[in-house]
């Protein structure tokens, strides 16, 4: 049987409110705000997947690289290019996402 994973925790602005789906909203645009919020934190974690997806396949390519006449050479030097550059694409989204909240 496979190992539960952990719940991703996550710090929440004191602003942040527990809404009552049993409740309608008060107007339309308190609904819309609250759509809006949700939508802009479903858009952090999936900025914090791809985040997470570029950093395993840097290390993918980085034991590609280095993988010695087993892999062709094309494919080592892509490896090695892209074992370079995605850390650094994936530091800047984190930069990003960090600015935005």
């Amino acid at each position: 049987m496979p190992k539960p994973s952990k719940p991703a925790l996550r710090v929440v602005s004191a602003e942040a409110e527990v809404y009552d789906l049993m409740r309608a909203p008060a107007t339309t645009a308190e609904r819309v705000q609250r759509l809006q919020q949700e939508a802009r934190a479903l858009a952090v974690e999936q900025i914090e997947s791809l985040e997470a997806l570029l950093e395993q396949a840097a290390a993918t390519a980085k034991e590609i690289a280095g993988g010695g006449d087993v892999y062709p050479v094309g494919a080592r030097e892509i490896a090695s290019r892209l074992a370079e550059d995605l850390p650094s694409r994936a530091g800047n989204l984190k930069m990003i996402v960090s600015r935005n909240l």
